[in-house]
């Protein structure tokens, strides 16, 4: 706060929150702490770029003013986001019931033995406010940080470091040559099954084959040892006969 011996000024300075393409304000607010009715005026370096209002005005005994500074929207961004322009508050005592309607530009004339009280205000940019990050219902404090999506659905690369993959897995947009490759590796698992039951079924039946092999060979073997077994038999009997 700038205290003069008409008017106190706050703030300092006129700080701006910067943003392409859009008007922008801030405002001043002027104490009277005199008794006296004192007539002020605001100047700029740059008066094509900003509109205050009022500009000029009387601000009565023991009682406040606000002025509106508006910046006009601006189409590039300065270098540094640095300013130099300025604005200077002249101040004067007024006489006793004065309105804006009594206030010339003689008032403020310093070489007519005006006795002008002057505060110089510098143009600050500021970055704009940034817009709380999203949180979703249930999550507790000191719970990991999560990506904030920008207004087309995308998230910001500077954040993905901090999200869980199943939340970007599930949060991802769908893509076809994904799908593709998804189909076609199951069509393979599919295969590569598929051809293992058939070399399964083929060993098993192999196997079937040799069993029905041996069996064929075993009865004949087994009928002539029967052949053989009644012969010795039967020469036996004879034999004591």
């Amino acid at each position: 706060m700038s205290i003069g011996e008409l008017l106190s000024i706050e703030p300092q300075e006129l700080q701006f929150p910067f943003e392409l393409r859009k008007q922008i304000s801030c405002s001043l607010n002027l104490s009277n702490k005199t008794d006296n009715y004192v007539a002020f005026k605001v100047k700029t370096t740059n008066p094509k770029k900003y509109c205050v209002k009022p500009n000029t005005g009387v601000v009565l005994p023991r009682s406040t003013c606000n002025i509106t500074v508006t910046m006009q929207a601006q189409k590039e961004t300065p270098p540094d986001m640095q300013c130099k322009d300025k604005f200077l508050l002249q101040s004067v005592v007024a006489s006793p019931g004065a309105t804006t309607k009594d206030i010339t530009p003689e008032m403020f004339n310093k070489e007519s033995g005006h006795r002008v009280e002057e505060c110089k205000l510098r143009v600050v940019y500021v970055a704009p406010p940034r817009p709380p990050s999203p949180v979703r219902e249930g999550s507790e404090e000191g719970s990991s940080p999560r990506a904030s999506i920008s207004d087309n659905g995308s998230l910001n690369a500077a954040d993905l470091s901090s999200v869980p993959a199943a939340y970007v897995e599930r949060h991802k947009t769908p893509d076809n040559s994904s799908e593709v490759k998804s189909l076609i590796s199951k069509l393979t698992e599919e295969k590569n099954s598929a051809i293992q039951q058939n070399n399964k079924l083929q060993q098993e039946l192999e196997l079937l084959r040799r069993e029905a092999k041996r069996n064929q060979s075993g009865i004949p073997l087994m009928y002539a040892l029967l052949v053989c077994l009644i012969g010795i038999i039967l020469g036996y009997l004879l034999k004591r006969t």
